[in-house]
């Protein structure tokens, strides 16, 4: 991992037209784009098409960072990689069917005509399944498929901010904020000492008491206690800082 000062230089150098300080910047980012861009999989997009998305949100957070925004590097890079993955889902992705699947739901639709014409009622689901020898699952993913979609990227018009999609609608626990958050966070506890990262991960990693922290380090509970209690007020001592 490239240092704080290490990654300036290559910024700086980059910026200028360097292409090995480039490389270097994205070989070092390697990880970070991987951890993004596994968030978009199963979206009807290859992971390497993503993964060569994700690197050029790299390149352009290279390009457009500057020093005096006072954050790392990394932490600016991850909304300008989702942006860029956004962006492509938004102008090009659609949800696609499979010729199987229409298949099954044309001859679905014949057998509730036949049944209709036949009982005076439309077939359950079960006697779908029976009659086509489909699970019925299968026969519920079909007639849904058959539906009107809607795109998660269409842009929503509801006289607030037109530039919404429908995606930006839907309520979620975790946000770009959060991603960030959690970046930030994480570059916190690398600065602490082995001890106090041990402590750390033991406790809300592994879900053990303090007791159980205390028999693994050789120390006391209130030991413990009390190196916990400090490394938790300067963590968020720091976090607010941010």
């Amino acid at each position: 991992m490239l240092s704080f000062e290490e990654t300036i230089f290559h910024i700086r150098k980059a910026k200028l037209g360097d292409n090995e300080s480039k490389e270097i910047l994205i070989k070092n980012n390697v990880l970070l784009i991987k951890s993004i861009v596994n968030r978009f999989r199963n979206k009807g997009v290859d992971y390497d098409d993503l993964f060569q998305l994700g690197s050029v949100g790299l390149l352009k957070a290279i390009y457009n960072f500057d020093e005096k925004f006072g954050v790392r590097f990394s932490t600016y890079a991850v909304p300008m990689i989702i942006g860029e993955i956004k962006r492509f889902l938004r102008d090009d992705g659609e949800i696609k069917v499979s010729r199987i699947i229409k298949m099954q739901a044309i001859n679905i639709s014949r057998f509730i005509e036949n049944y209709l014409k036949e009982k005076g009622v439309e077939p359950t689901v079960e006697e779908i399944s029976i009659g086509l020898n489909i699970d019925k699952e299968e026969v519920v993913f079909a007639i849904d498929s058959t539906k009107l979609t809607v795109s998660l990227y269409e842009k929503v018009n509801d006289g607030e901010d037109k530039s919404q999609t429908l995606i930006d609608k839907i309520p979620s626990n975790f946000t770009e904020d959060d991603y960030v958050d959690k970046l930030f966070l994480k570059n916190l506890i690398s600065k602490l000492t082995l001890r106090e990262q041990q402590i750390i991960h033991l406790r809300y990693f592994k879900d053990k008491t303090q007791g159980e922290v205390a028999k693994i380090l050789g120390v006391s509970q209130v030991q413990v206690s009390r190196l916990e209690n400090r490394i938790l007020n300067s963590l968020k001592e720091k976090y607010v800082a941010k």
